[in-house]
């Protein structure tokens, strides 16, 4: 599915594109026939995180990630900072993958994008998934002072190095880092810049997910996600820090494939 126009410059800067340039919102991993789970990654991520979720999934379930500007197949589009202006360009380019129930499954940064993601859905639509996953992502509410798009290149980069997320081999290559810095600061930014607005709470579940080991992300930051929801939270800790999504993704997949268990007949 094609993400629409072609840009032709504005806030964002970068170079103009056009529309044979521009790639898709949303890549498919594995094509099914039942629920379509839609996946969001970190800061810097991209599909290539959830390549391996189809092989310990059931078949029913399609597997599907987010592929924003900036990285991957898409490294020649100007990356989005702002989230409000993220998730209404995200809905207007993937709203034609709704077309069966759905849940959405986002990590760090991304689990606050497919939390307002989803909110702007049921403000356009009055549609929902039937399931949240906010993993290693505290609740929206939970304001950070720590506004790491704004530090100096050296100080990015060295917090970029403690975080542990960002291969070692990239980070050690200036060439590199210089194609995807911009990328990871809009990322950071999506977080840093963001306030949170007051709405009622989502009518579908809500999953919390943790590293035991995680020192950012603490179960005092995900509990406070239960009040987002009227439709039932769970709180789940695997083993790993932040990145627990990468090390423990065995049982990230299994305990994802459990919580979609009832939703598998459903049908629009």
């Amino acid at each position: 599915m094609d993400g629409g126009a072609g840009r032709t410059g504005g806030q964002d800067g970068g170079p103009m594109l056009t529309a044979a340039d521009r790639r898709p919102w949303i890549v498919t991993c594995r094509r099914g026939d039942g629920l379509r789970l839609i996946c969001f990654p970190y800061a810097g991520g991209g599909p290539s995180l959830f390549r391996g979720w189809p092989l310990e999934l059931s078949q029913q379930v399609e597997v599907c990630a987010v592929q924003l500007p900036g990285r991957e197949a898409r490294m020649k589009e100007p990356p989005i900072g702002d989230l409000r202006r993220l998730v209404v360009e995200l809905a207007d380019a993937i709203e034609p993958s709704l077309d069966r129930p759905f849940a959405l499954f986002g990590h760090s940064v991304g689990g606050l994008v497919a939390f307002e993601f989803a909110r702007e859905l049921r403000r356009r639509d009055g549609v929902e998934p039937v399931h949240l996953f906010v993993s290693g992502c505290p609740a929206p509410e939970l304001s950070d002072d720590d506004r790491l798009s704004e530090l100096p290149d050296g100080e990015f980069l060295e917090r970029m190095r403690r975080f542990n997320g960002t291969p070692r081999e990239i980070l050690e290559h200036a060439e590199m880092m210089e194609l995807v810095l911009p990328t990871l600061r809009a990322d950071f930014s999506l977080r840093d810049t963001y306030r949170h607005r007051t709405e009622s709470p989502l009518g579908c579940a809500i999953s919390a997910f943790g590293g035991m080991a995680d020192r950012a992300v603490g179960v005092d930051k995900l509990n406070p996600w239960s009040a987002h929801t009227t439709g039932g939270f769970q709180l789940w800790l695997f083993q790993g820090d932040h990145f627990f999504v990468r090390t423990a993704q065995a049982a990230v997949v299994e305990a994802v494939m459990l919580l979609l268990q009832p939703y598998m007949s459903l049908r629009l």
